[in-house]
């Protein structure tokens, strides 16, 4: 059994609900997150946080609040708590009363429920102040794909306030309710997005000998980059090299003079990404030359995600935190490490800290257009947090 949620945290559940649902019915992407900032921002300041500031890193809020014992002297009793704002650019499909009403996209990660759970634990915080710091909340957006956290910080926000630690939480379908979960070490992979051209000579297809056909190069360099993972990288480290897309001509009788692939790859330290490009710079090069065409490679669109690592000191303060509200049962410090790319990893590189998963029980997977948040996970999420508050910043 669960260890029970706290009174006051219960009694505060059917209106984070509907504020988890609110935020449901009007999901907004990336940077352009005006609605959900500005009720955050609201809602900080209703709580009596010490100060708000709004616009950081274009549309984060950050919120500040200080122990019982006043304002902090310092980092050393400076604490992070970071939330994601933004949804998806997905077709809902999951029936619910409060669905988006926004057609094209919805919270189909669960991002309402993180900023959700976080705004509860700042109301209870609020009140209690048992804590002896001061707590930096951050509410941040364009976390899926446009690296709205080192938006953040490239806008000061780690300069401005310097912490000692910080600290995440993200939903995970097919954890309980109620349980957590987290690695030791590397949890998350990098990311990197690839574009590479293959051009060669069109013409008509009944007549490939007058062309030098870039289908087909492309087709060698898709099979050829396969070889990369399976005979260029250390099998002990995993990684995975993907081509997602192909785009070439419009008609039946021509053989097109270009092709354009789409390639994402992910992996667990910078020196394999590395060799990953490389690989692949020289794959699309060779392959295409061998063939009489020629591939160039970009770096896609957006800022490249690099891995997820878990700092050791602080893992073992969320372990505490999270035994001592779900029961050393119900948590998991031998998870094994998520191909997902998370961009509180750029917050990682500069402060130690700890990214950990809160059960959503049997859901469908998240970016899924079936999926929805689990307003059972909202208690344990805000118990979660007020715990680590504790925890990290002893009164």
């Amino acid at each position: 059994m669960n260890a029970p949620v706290n009174n006051a945290i219960a009694a505060m559940i059917p209106e984070l609900t509907e504020w988890r649902h609110d935020f449901h019915r009007h999901p907004e992407l990336g940077y352009e997150v005006p609605r959900t900032a500005r009720l955050v921002a609201e809602r900080l300041r209703a709580f009596g946080f010490d100060e708000v500031i709004e616009g950081v890193g274009k549309t984060g809020v950050l919120g500040l609040l200080h122990g019982g014992a006043g304002p902090a002297a310092g980092e050393a009793k400076r604490v992070l708590f970071r939330a994601d704002m933004d949804a998806l650019p997905i077709l809902e499909a999951t029936g619910a009363e409060y669905a988006s009403g926004a057609a094209g996209r919805m919270h189909a990660c669960g991002h309402d429920g993180h900023t959700t759970m976080l705004l509860g634990a700042a109301r209870r915080l609020a009140d209690t102040r048992d804590f002896d710091g001061t707590l930096v909340f951050c509410f941040q957006p364009a976390e899926e794909g446009y690296a709205g956290a080192q938006a953040m910080i490239e806008d000061g926000m780690l300069e401005r306030f310097p912490v000692k630690g910080a600290y995440a939480v993200h939903n995970w379908p097919g954890v309980p309710i109620g349980a957590f979960a987290m690695a030791r070490g590397p949890m998350m992979a990098s990311t990197g997005k690839f574009l590479i051209t293959v051009e060669g000579l069109g013409g008509h297809a009944a007549f490939p000998h007058l062309t030098r056909d870039p289908i087909v190069a492309a087709a060698a360099i898709v099979t050829a980059a396969q070889t990369i993972v399976s005979r260029v990288v250390d099998p002990l480290d995993p990684a995975v090299v993907s081509i997602t897309a192909i785009h070439a001509g419009d008609a039946f009788n021509v053989i097109p003079g270009r092709v354009e692939m789409r390639c994402n790859v992910r992996c667990f330290s910078d020196a394999v990404g590395r060799t990953i490009e490389t690989e692949l710079r020289r794959i699309s090069a060779d392959t295409a030359a061998a063939l009489g065409a020629r591939a160039v490679i970009e770096t896609g669109g957006g800022l490249p995600y690099p891995p997820l690592v878990n700092h050791p000191a602080e893992t073992e303060l969320a372990l505490a935190a999270m035994r001592a509200v779900a029961g050393p049962e119900n948590v998991r410090d031998d998870l094994r490490p998520v191909m997902g790319a998370e961009d509180f990893a750029f917050v990682l590189r500069q402060v130690p800290g700890a990214y950990v998963f809160l059960g959503n029980g049997e859901t469908a997977m998240l970016h899924n257009p079936e999926y929805d948040f689990n307003d059972a996970a909202i208690a344990h999420g805000v118990a979660y947090w007020t715990e680590l508050a504790r925890t990290v910043l002893p009164a």
